[in-house]
């Protein structure tokens, strides 16, 4: 096998713009899955079955169905119907926003449950309503519990995220495609863009040693 390098080098520029996108779009997609995570696991752990049952039925859509199926369904369906036209950038942040969080809302919600309830009895006989001890004792507690889940999570959406190169978002996946129509050539594209996917979660992964370390999630 002669491995062509210079075609590589002709790449360059645009698989780095399609691993910054890449990135951009699992950083979005996180932040925005993390915010309406928090909100799902709420409704989740609801008494009020008119809550917990339709977000039960939500968490189970998208964690039980293909993240590429989402990813279509979105696309061709959903971000029409909200602004009159379909957007790939916008379709796949959507896609990855909703099925990110669908998984870190039990992230939460086995954060927040891990808890002693004896720390929620003890802010209550202080005079804090329910709404002040998640906010100042309960969820700070979880959130450091939670951090490497949600960095297992980051990793996961990053490798997830190159599915969208099927609904031609200009991300990593979509430029090694467009390197192998043109040159008809497999080794140099993918195994490329494999090594760039190795060092973004390697990277990350480090990250969240270094901060296990520090003690940032202890």
């Amino acid at each position: 096998m002669h491995f062509r390098f210079e075609i590589i080098f002709d790449y360059i520029p645009l698989l780095l713009k399609g691993a910054a996108l890449t990135i951009g779009i699992s950083a979005l997609a996180i932040v925005l899955g993390s915010i309406l995570g928090l909100v799902v696991s709420f409704g989740k752990m609801s008494t009020r079955w008119y809550f917990s049952w339709p977000i039960s039925g939500y968490i189970h859509f998208f964690r039980g169905t293909p993240l590429y199926v989402q990813i279509l369904i979105v696309h061709f369906g959903l971000v029409p119907a909200c602004i009159g036209h379909t957007d790939a950038i916008v379709a796949a942040v959507t896609a990855l926003a909703l099925n990110s969080a669908a998984y870190t809302a039990e992230i939460y919600r086995a954060g927040i449950q891990s808890i002693d309830k004896g720390q929620t009895e003890a802010a209550q006989s202080l005079g804090m309503t329910s709404g002040q001890t998640m906010r100042f004792i309960i969820l700070p507690q979880a959130v450091k519990r939670m951090i490497p889940a949600f960095g297992n999570e980051f990793i996961v959406l990053i490798k997830d995220s190159s599915l969208v190169a099927l609904i031609a978002a200009p991300e990593l996946m979509y430029w090694s495609n467009v390197m192998r129509g043109q040159y008809l050539r497999v080794w140099e594209p993918y195994l490329t863009a494999a090594f760039i996917y190795l060092i973004l979660t390697y990277s990350l992964s480090k990250l969240l040693g270094w901060m296990e370390k520090r003690g940032v999630t202890g």
